[in-house]
C-alpha cells in the first residue's frame, strides 16, 4: 500500500515539475515577445522622430527659397503639398500592424523625399540662392536628416526582422497567436529607386 502511494506521489511530483517548467518557460517566452515588440516600437519612434525633423525643416527651406522671385513656383507647391499629405497621415501604433496603412505612410514619405530632391536639383539653377547662408545651413540640416532617416529605417528593419523571426518560430508562434503578436511591416525601397535619377541643368 505504501509502495503504491509512494509511486503515485512520485508521478504527481513529476507532473507538477513538468507543469511548472512549462509555466515558467511560457512566462519567459511571453516576456521575450513583449520585449521585442517594445524594441520595434522604440525603433519606430526613432524613425518617426527623423521624419518629423525633416517636416519641421521644410517650411523654413520653402520660405528661404520663396524670396527669389524667379524661382519655379510649381516646385515649391509640390514640396508644400507633399509635406501636407505626409503630415495628414495619422501615425498610430496600429500603423505597424496594418500593411495598407504602412504602405500609404511610406508612399507619402517617399513622395515628400522626391519633392525635396526636385527642389534641391532646381536650386542648382540659382547661384545666388546657392550662396545664401541661411539656405546652405537648411540644406545641410536637411541632408543630415535624410541620412539619419536612412540609418534609422535600416535599424528599424533589422529590429522588425528579429521580431518577425521570433514570432514565426515554433513554439513562440503559439504564444504569438494566442496573445495577438502580429507580424510587423518592413520599410521597402520606393518604386523606381533602383534607377539613377536624371539631373538636367
Amino acid at each position: 500500500m505504501k509502495k503504491g502511494l509512494l509511486i503515485g506521489c512520485s508521478v504527481v511530483g513529476v507532473i507538477l515539475v513538468v507543469i511548472g517548467f512549462f509555466v515558467f518557460w511560457g512566462i519567459g517566452a511571453y516576456n521575450n515577445l513583449v520585449t521585442l515588440d517594445e524594441e520595434v516600437n522604440k525603433s519606430w519612434s526613432l524613425v518617426e522622430n527623423q521624419y518629423q525633423r525633416r517636416s519641421d525643416l521644410i517650411p523654413n527651406l520653402v520660405n528661404t527659397v520663396k524670396g527669389y522671385a524667379n524661382f519655379e513656383k510649381e516646385v515649391l507647391t509640390g514640396v508644400t503639398e507633399a509635406r501636407s499629405k505626409a503630415s495628414s497621415i495619422q501615425v498610430t501604433p496600429e500603423l505597424l500592424n496594418n500593411p495598407q496603412a504602412f504602405q500609404k505612410f511610406q508612399q507619402a514619405q517617399g513622395e515628400l523625399g522626391s519633392a525635396l530632391s526636385r527642389l534641391l536639383v532646381t536650386v542648382e539653377r540659382y547661384p545666388e540662392l546657392k550662396a545664401n547662408e541661411n539656405f546652405l545651413q537648411l540644406q545641410a540640416q536637411l541632408e543630415g536628416t535624410e541620412n539619419r532617416i536612412s540609418v534609422e529605417r535600416k535599424k528599424f528593419n533589422e529590429t522588425v526582422q528579429t521580431y518577425n523571426t521570433t514570432i514565426k518560430k515554433f513554439p513562440n508562434s503559439i504564444f504569438a497567436s494566442l496573445y495577438g503578436f502580429k507580424e510587423k511591416q518592413y520599410f521597402q525601397a520606393v518604386a523606381g529607386a533602383e534607377a539613377a535619377p536624371k539631373v538636367e541643368f
